[in-house]
């Protein structure tokens, strides 16, 4: 369960962005501008069933080239793990219940008595995105596998260092300026209309499967369970994937240069004028679609 819920963790932003047609795409090279070697960018969809998990011989070429391994966080860091589950947790002792109405709190408990056969109350001190991890399973129908761990998997098979774009408090930053009650709301939501929860996200996986992330970002924006307002959606995407794509082109830029490198995060963070591939080739370096 840990591992799910680490990668639930870096499912955050996944799914956001302006996608243009001419980068329907999720592999890119990364080269010129003074790079003596390229590095690549690859957008995951971070929790899919083991089936749909998928590693090219484009994928392993890349990561075979490369010297070095970025994924969001740094999965190599022994107290990863151990400060996640520390900074799940709800503050000052508060339970979902606190945030919630009997009512909804007696749909999300029915959810997990039903579909997880788990009892919610040990769990209730979770933040959103650790109840997240559990409910995701119930919609996948299977053991959920992670691009990310499968990457840093691959990485250490060829003694390769594994390191993060950014640090577990700044991801969970941006996760925690959406506020509480939204983040419940989505998952009460799910909870109420599991069927349709189940049959948005087949569609979103098939959009990603089919690297068109323009019908990805569509369906991510009329869907029924994220907040409809026009406002919070813009000003959840600044949270989420511009600021952080901001801090990750200096971060990308030094370790591309010193080494060929691989950097793997959520499919959403490459596209938009304010996406990675985009911010790097305003930065002069030619970004190239590889089939």
């Amino acid at each position: 369960m840990k591992k799910q819920l680490l990668a639930t963790l870096l499912t955050a932003g996944t799914f956001f962005g302006t996608a243009h047609a001419q980068d329907n795409a999720l592999l890119y090279e990364v080269s010129g501008n003074g790079l003596k070697q390229p590095s690549y960018l690859y957008g995951t969809f971070h929790l899919v069933c083991p089936t749909d998990l998928t590693i090219t011989n484009a994928i392993k070429k890349a990561i075979g080239e490369s010297e070095q391994v970025y994924l969001e966080l740094d999965l190599d860091d022994p107290t990863l793990m151990q400060g996640m589950m520390k900074a799940m947790m709800l503050p000052d002792g508060k339970s979902v219940k606190d945030y919630l109405s009997a009512e909804d709190y007696t749909i999300l408990e029915t959810y997990f008595k039903e579909r997880l056969k788990m009892n919610l109350t040990p769990m209730a001190r979770m933040k959103p995105i650790g109840l997240m991890s559990m409910m995701y399973s119930s919609l996948l129908n299977c053991q959920p596998a992670s691009y990310d761990m499968t990457f840093a998997q691959m990485a250490g098979k060829e003694k390769k260092e594994v390191l993060g774009l950014e640090s577990l408090d700044a991801q969970l930053a941006a996760l925690d300026s959406t506020p509480m009650e939204e983040q419940l709301k989505g998952l009460v939501d799910m909870a109420r209309k599991p069927d349709e929860a189940s049959k948005e996200f087949d569609a979103l996986l098939a959009a990603y499967k089919a690297h068109d992330l323009a019908k990805l970002l569509q369906q991510m924006k009329t869907s029924k369970f994220s907040n409809s307002d026009p406002v919070a959606f813009n000003k959840n995407i600044d949270n989420l994937l511009n600021k952080r794509n901001a801090n990750w082109i200096p971060v990308i830029e030094k370790a591309a240069s010193q080494k060929p490198t691989f950097f793997a995060f959520g499919a959403g963070h490459l596209v938009s004028d304010k996406g990675v591939v985009n911010l790097l080739r305003k930065q002069g370096y030619m970004v190239k679609a590889v089939e």
